[in-house]
């Protein structure tokens, strides 16, 4: 109809945000870009196609660890599982972090973030 707007995105323009996501022995990896002292929390926000890395933005300030137990926190809250699961496991000093996901492989914390991502 004249004035109806219809938005498709075909598969081959979507990132494929699996490419943030690593198997490890301990579980799984997910490659995280961070954004400290935000107005508002938010995991996952959006994706890095070029640094392949899942967008997080924390409230807390890049001070004192401050922003890096938000990250584990708001991580563990979004994927439904308990904080102890989630680990810095490098970039404690940096935006770019690996966020080590204990116990679950990369299939189930993918099916955990797939439904905030658009279709």
């Amino acid at each position: 109809m004249p004035g109806d707007i219809l938005l498709e995105r075909a598969d081959e323009d979507m990132p494929d945000i699996a490419d943030a996501f690593y198997e490890d022995p301990e579980g799984t990896i997910i490659a995280i870009e961070v954004t400290a002292g935000a107005k508002t929390a938010a995991f996952p926000y959006g994706y890095n196609e070029w640094r392949k890395a899942v967008g997080c933005r924390v409230t807390a300030p890049a001070l004192e660890g401050r922003a890096n137990r938000a990250i584990q926190n708001l991580v563990a809250e979004s994927l439904s599982i308990p904080v102890s699961s989630v680990s810095i496991r490098s970039g404690a000093l940096s935006s770019q972090k690996k966020v080590l996901i204990s116990g679950m492989r990369k299939t189930e914390v993918l099916e955990r973030i797939l439904p905030f991502f658009p279709q």
